[in-house]
């Protein structure tokens, strides 16, 4: 009887050791990919026609693990929305600028951004995956031995976006004056 008991005891303390050891991987993962978010390295083109108040986009991110780009993707899309803008072209696309002209108020605001863009943030109300979170095989490239290019059509709610800017005083609207 004491055998298995110490043998049970054993095995628990042995699984939560590893489950905290893997959510702390996971979570070191994230950070770092965080990290290479900052620096806000990805490629934005259009994917279609989205429903009206929407860009359909198709946003090309950078990580070492595939399942993080996803994750990853999300931010990216909203930030190439509101500060890069992305070229038309096929599926009757149109070139669109960015939303936010100022190439400075990013750092001018960066208390604002930095919580907006954070894990679980205020950009999660205007993104949705287009895909479902799965991945077509051509969308995943191995740039690097460690890196890979992943990318994902996903939906941003620019209107929106644009509207919750503008109650937060981030930008002005579009009725107010020159």
């Amino acid at each position: 009887m004491k055998f298995s008991i110490k043998t049970i005891l054993f095995l628990v303390i042995i699984s939560f050791g590893a489950n905290s050891v893997l959510h702390a991987q996971s979570r070191a993962s994230r950070k770092k990919a965080d990290k290479d978010t900052k620096h806000w390295r990805y490629e934005i083109e259009c994917a279609g026609i989205g429903v009206q108040g929407t860009y359909l986009v198709k946003v090309w991110s950078y990580a070492k693990k595939p399942e993080v780009a996803i994750e990853q993707a999300k931010k990216n899309a909203i930030h190439g929305v509101l500060f890069k803008g992305f070229a038309g072209g096929a599926n009757g696309c149109k070139t669109q600028k960015p939303i936010i002209r100022n190439p400075n108020l990013e750092q001018e605001q960066e208390a604002y951004f930095n919580e907006f863009f954070s894990d679980g943030g205020k950009y999660m109300k205007f993104i949705s995956l287009s895909t479902d979170g799965a991945i077509a095989a051509g969308d995943i490239l191995r740039v690097k031995k460690k890196l890979f290019k992943v990318g994902l059509i996903v939906s941003v709610r620019k209107d929106a976006l644009r509207s919750n800017l503008e109650s937060a005083g981030i930008i002005r609207g579009l009725t107010s004056g020159f």
